[in-house]
């Protein structure tokens, strides 16, 4: 008896890991979020002009620590604009739909922080 419990619960469990979809056909687990640490201090930006690299709706988060009010903008599909306040360890966060190269901007200071290149 316990030989064929075995049998008809492995067959069983086939059974529904066919039913559910089980294995490759899943959808891959979502990328870890993309961190970037932006501080604004005496008219100076780090980083400006960085590159870096993130995946269609990734979670992307900026970390701003400003002596300033300004605006951040995100030139991407949608679009983002968010109001930096003169504080420390403000969070911005936002994901992509679209694929290219986005451009965070600083919009009083004039600078670009980074260039997201953005890929499916």
């Amino acid at each position: 008896m316990g030989f064929r419990n075995t049998l008809v619960a492995a067959w069983t469990a086939a059974s529904v890991c066919g039913l559910v979809a089980c294995g490759s056909s899943q959808s891959p687990p979502p990328a870890a979020s993309l961190d970037v640490n932006v501080t604004i201090a005496k008219g100076q930006v780090t980083p400006t002009n960085a590159t870096v690299g993130a995946k269609v709706k990734q979670q992307i988060v900026l970390h701003v620590t400003s002596d300033a009010t300004d605006e951040l903008h995100v030139h991407s599909v949608p679009d983002h604009k968010f109001e930096v306040a003169a504080a420390p360890n403000q969070t911005f966060q936002f994901s992509v739909d679209v694929p290219g190269n986005v451009e965070v901007e600083l919009h009083h200071l004039d600078r670009t922080i980074a260039t997201i290149s953005v890929v499916p």
